[in-house]
């Protein structure tokens, strides 16, 4: 089994608790209010900014021997700068509040991802950073192509008001695919756990933070089901 197969399985129980939050099922069904994408717009802006000075990080800590990988962030890093932008303008387009986001502080289960990615970096091993890398693009692929649409049609939001998300459907796809060939490079388990460590420790905080989003339109369990089915 490559690694990336193996990633995805050794952090099953993780994704399913994030999928099974219920504001998140009731995204996937269309059935999000304003305040709720807001809110996630606010929360999304509070750790999309760190991406790029997190791969900065990263890459100036990963040893020689992997200089392949560091080559990547290279990479990743030109694609992901400004996107934290896209966002603020989401949010203006939506009628919030943009300057109050940027200078605001974030839930804390964001505060804490954002705190323990950079001490991981400084204090561990570096290529774990790719632990998040999988969660957050992997449920971005998810709310894009699933959610995005729907929710644009029930809040009746311009496109300018989802450049971020129904950009990053696409975008992250084609992560995703560059994603799994260089995981399937990693070949020390110490790499290779770091990875699986952090994506548990993201996927747990990630969770938390859709826990704390304001709830969209209540639909019964039965009626939230037959939407996602």
């Amino acid at each position: 089994m490559s690694f990336f197969d193996t990633l995805q399985l050794q952090t099953t129980d993780e994704r399913q608790a994030l999928f099974s939050v219920p504001v998140i099922r009731e995204a996937l069904a269309g059935q999000v209010s304003l305040d709720s994408y807001v809110a996630f717009l606010t929360q999304a802006y509070h750790h999309v900014r760190h991406t790029v000075p997190l791969m900065m990080a990263c890459g100036a800590r990963l040893p020689s021997r992997l200089e392949w990988l560091r080559g990547a962030v290279c990479e990743y890093i030109e694609e992901e700068y400004g996107h934290e932008q896209w966002i603020l303008n989401d949010i203006d387009a939506c009628g919030g509040n943009w300057e109050a986001v940027r200078d605001g502080r974030p839930a804390m289960a964001i505060e804490l991802m954002v705190a323990y990615l950079y001490d991981l970096i400084a204090r561990g091993n570096p290529v774990g950073l790719f632990g998040m890398v999988n969660v957050l693009e992997g449920t971005s692929i998810a709310l894009a192509t699933h959610a995005a649409g729907s929710i644009q049609r029930t809040l009746a939001l311009p496109d300018k008001a989802f450049s971020y998300l129904s950009s990053h459907g696409a975008l992250d796809q084609d992560h995703m695919v560059t994603y799994k060939r260089l995981m399937d490079r990693l070949d020390t388990a110490d790499d290779q756990q770091a990875v699986v460590h952090a994506a548990r420790v993201v996927y747990r905080l990630y969770t938390e933070m859709f826990q704390g989003l304001p709830r969209g339109s209540q639909l019964g369990q039965q009626e939230v089901h037959h939407a996602l089915v």
